[in-house]
């Protein structure tokens, strides 16, 4: 008898585990949305744009300007996208050099 109810309680427990779990995420989803109605109606309001917006595209810019100033760095450098062709050389082993395999035995 006390097996039943054990499984009951811990029944009961679950449910009000997941029904807490059920309103605070939808609380949090609510609250989220309050936030961005709230944010996008103060940018209209005020004519400038979200401060978040703002700063990924500041960071977007300096990414850009970062990358670009990193190929210059190079200037002979091929351009990204671009293949180009090397004559193959043989690398022959020297007079008395192990390889790797050889020195492991």
């Amino acid at each position: 008898m006390t097996d039943v109810v054990g499984r009951l309680m811990r029944g009961v427990f679950k449910l009000l585990l997941a029904l807490a779990l059920g309103v605070f995420v939808l609380s949090f989803l609510l609250a989220a949305l309050v936030v961005v109605l709230g944010v996008s109606l103060w940018s209209v309001l005020t004519g400038r744009k979200p401060a978040p917006v703002v700063m990924f595209s500041r960071m977007r810019e300096q990414s850009r300007r970062y990358t670009q100033s990193a190929q210059s760095v190079w200037p002979g450098r091929a351009p990204v996208g671009e293949v180009v062709d090397v004559d193959a050389t043989v690398v022959g082993e020297r007079d008395g050099a192990q390889t790797p395999l050889q020195r492991l035995r």
